[in-house]
């Protein structure tokens, strides 16, 4: 991200708005904290380029993390401050906080994809060529373990088990945990691995347990991943955007739409405290009108 750009904003704080050093500090920090998400979950690389969607993803996350309705409130707060700062020197061309609206005790529902969704997403990546087969074995995973981006880059060949059709994802703090994965995803790594991986690594000469790579054999990073599903959507009939994070999301809401348990789908995402999953037992308007038309008499 723009680092002069940071700079700048600070000195506007300190020498304009005369903030206290603890104040700038603080903006400084939940700048820092959101390019740190942005970094780690395939974000936009510049502030430019940063979308509704992007925050309303990162709001999500925040609310993920267990963060109180007035943390939430104080960040995009100072994150919207910053963006005016950025838009005033003509840095950027809008402010994509500007309309985040909070509500006290309110929280953003994550945003998904739904069932018809994701099926027009993994007809855009059918195909033979090595594009299609790593996007699909990519897209297969992500929404088959729901595992964070993050756990995505750094997943490795010797976790996966496709034996017992189960992975160990090292999650944040340390926390390792089984997930398991289906048919389908399994059939996607096999063809990936056989056709795409192997040789792929062979002609460039890489050596690395890595399970995604890119076209040169080079582990796949954060903001690789962000672009093969926006070439995906952009292939697919979808009009739309899309952040690897809603597939993490798209995983707990169809499980949870579906009568998973709570505690099942906590211990999939690798969540540490119940109240985190709660947010996902929102259930969605294809399963509210099947229930509708299936219960109340004069449907």
């Amino acid at each position: 991200m723009e680092r002069k750009w940071i700079i700048e904003y600070q000195d506007y704080l300190k020498y304009e708005r005369q903030y206290s050093a603890k104040t700038v500090k603080a903006y400084t920090d939940d700048i820092a904290d959101f390019c740190n998400f942005l970094t780690e979950n395939g974000g936009g690389s510049s502030f430019a380029a940063i979308t509704e969607n992007d925050v309303h993803v990162y709001m999500s996350y925040l609310y993920e993390q267990e963060y109180k309705e007035n943390s939430v409130s104080r960040l995009i707060s100072g994150l919207r401050s910053f963006y005016r700062f950025l838009l005033k020197n003509d840095y950027v061309n809008s402010n994509p906080f500007i309309y985040v609206q909070l509500k006290r005790h309110s929280r953003a529902l994550p945003h998904f994809f739904y069932e018809k969704e994701m099926n027009a997403l993994f007809e855009a990546t059918t195909g033979n060529s090595n594009k299609d087969m790593r996007n699909n074995a990519l897209l297969e995973t992500l929404y088959a373990t729901g595992m964070r981006v993050s756990e995505c880059t750094s997943l490795t060949v010797q976790v996966v088990d496709f034996d017992n059709r189960a992975m160990l994802l090292h999650g944040k703090g340390g926390k390792d945990r089984y997930v398991p994965f289906g048919q389908y995803c399994e059939n996607a790594l096999k063809k990936y691995f056989a056709k795409v991986r192997t040789p792929v690594m062979e002609k460039y000469q890489k050596e690395h347990d890595f399970v995604f790579i890119n076209h040169y054999g080079d582990p796949i990073t954060a903001a690789g991943i962000t672009y093969v599903l926006n070439q995906i959507v952009k292939k697919s009939s979808l009009q739309t955007t899309i952040h690897p994070h809603e597939l993490r999301h798209t995983f707990a809401t169809h499980l949870m739409s579906n009568g998973a348990d709570l505690r099942a789908v906590q211990e999939l995402l690798g969540h540490s405290s119940l109240s985190t999953t709660q947010i996902y037992t929102h259930v969605t308007t294809e399963n509210l009108q099947e229930n509708y038309r299936k219960f109340f008499p004069r449907a």
